[in-house]
């Protein structure tokens, strides 16, 4: 086997079938450095048949935009040729995921079922669904995360000092090179080809994002980050006008980029200790705390799901006087007394993209202008969703519940409205970076984008 089998999770204990294989594709849009994938074609290359890889699109996925969509079809337009290439078939799918994979089994009498993993619910009931309606045994396989979700914690962390040496006790034996992928000894039979163009003027009506999307996308910018900025990363990655973070975010999100691939590009890479560390730190241990807390809590993207001592210490504070009280639509259009967050937000809306630092002040401040913790953490994740490139993430999720619940940080002193929570000022923003000069570039931005929308 290619795949150390602690990746590997039996979903269903049906038995396993001499037909094709089927690969449901979700979280993991890539051929190259594909656990999952790899898997498959192993099972297939067992069974010496076919292998097969689906794709299922769900309409309005949690409040995805159409740019999401077109960013998404784009990449997988990609992936079919990359198959293709390869002898191994690939179809798209619409409506609801179990039903429609579960059906397409029964159509290829395929022998055995292989999806991804992910934490969020839906992509869990889905899961759970298929389990139940196919007739062939279902395995996922954790191609997302270097360290696989189940297998380095079976309990909610409670904070990154927590996870941390489990994950790096475990990195030796899982951050390796990938095989490369072998083409099917039998050839997938002839499915017909996407038609690409009218899907995705259904899903996108022609929207086009200004990131580039696809897996040969995604590799060029891990290596335009590796091979510049990542030098200077453990510096100025806070720094919003310095523009060090490394933009693999929308790649990493929908899989079309390896995580672990990133990782071994960093390490292997001529650049200081201390900058590699701090890119590694988000790549691997916050980002797999993320997953961690979405799949051991299921109320990730709610204010129940909040620690005890935040949650007391939020209802504490709930009738305090707020001097801003905005609504959704307010916060939407960049309409606040205060500048820094009127221009994150337009920059978000406008590119897909806000930086990281940003995202926790942009989150607090919600807090502390809507009426209620429950209203901040609906409002921040729907904004986010809508209008983030990598929104509908676990990264995304925990962020807001971070900057608002205090999920995997600490009391801090108190003050009105937001109790112990950890609080940001503007003042505090000032101190770390031009504040001015980041607002100029974004109102720049935005003019150079309303004179490209009018011409």
């Amino acid at each position: 086997m290619y795949l150390d089998p602690l990746r590997v999770t039996q979903l269903n204990s049906r038995p396993a079938g001499p037909g094709p294989v089927l690969y449901w594709m979700s979280r993991d849009q890539r051929v190259r450095d594909n656990w999952a994938l790899l898997f498959a074609a192993e099972l297939a290359a067992e069974r010496n048949a076919p292998l097969e890889v689906a794709f299922c699109l769900s309409r309005r996925f949690l409040g995805a935009s159409a740019i999401h969509y077109s960013f998404m079809l784009g990449g997988l337009a990609r992936v079919e040729r990359d198959l293709e290439s390869r002898g191994i078939g690939f179809q798209v799918l619409e409506g609801e995921p179990a039903g429609e994979v579960a059906s397409l089994a029964r159509r290829l009498r395929a022998g055995a079922v292989v999806c991804d993993f992910d934490p969020l619910r839906i992509k869990r009931r889905w899961r759970a669904a298929a389990a139940r309606g196919l007739d062939v045994v279902l395995f996922e396989v954790d191609a997302h995360n270097i360290v696989p979700c189940r297998y380095v914690s079976q309990k909610q962390e409670y904070a990154a000092f927590t996870l941390r040496p489990k994950l790096h006790s475990a990195l030796p034996g899982f951050l390796r090179e990938f095989p490369v992928l072998a083409g099917p000894r039998v050839a997938a039979g002839d499915v017909g080809r996407t038609e690409w163009e009218a899907l995705t003027e259904r899903y996108s009506g022609g929207a086009a994002p200004a990131t580039a999307p696809g897996e040969s996308a995604g590799l060029d910018a891990l290596r335009d980050f590796v091979d510049g900025r990542l030098k200077g990363y453990a510096e100025n990655s806070s720094d919003p006008n310095s523009e060090a973070e490394s933009g693999l975010s929308p790649y990493l999100h929908f899989g079309q980029l390896s995580a672990q691939r990133a990782a071994l590009e960093v390490m292997g890479a001529d650049a200081p200790a201390a900058a590699k560390e701090a890119f590694l730190e988000q790549l691997i241990v916050r980002r797999e705390l993320s997953d961690n807390f979405c799949l051991y809590n299921s109320r990730y993207d709610s204010f129940a799901g909040f620690p005890d001592w935040a949650r007391r210490t939020l209802d504490a504070h709930r009738d305090d006087p707020r001097e801003y009280i905005y609504g959704f639509r307010q916060l939407e259009a960049g309409r606040t007394h205060d500048e820094l967050w009127n221009a994150a937000q337009l920059q978000m809306v406008a590119t897909g993209k806000m930086h990281n630092y940003l995202r926790i002040y942009w989150a607090k401040k919600i807090l502390e202008w809507t009426r209620s913790p429950e209203d901040a953490v609906k409002y921040a994740i729907k904004l986010n969703d809508r209008y983030e490139l990598d929104g509908r993430d676990p990264n995304g999720y925990v962020g807001v519940a971070w900057s608002i619940g205090g999920v995997h940080d600490r009391g801090w002193r108190e003050r009105k409205i937001f109790g112990t929570i950890r609080y940001m000022s503007l003042e505090g923003c000032r101190r770390k970076f031009d504040v001015d000069a980041y607002v100029r570039r974004v109102d720049e931005q935005a003019s150079r984008a309303a004179v490209d929308a009018s011409s």
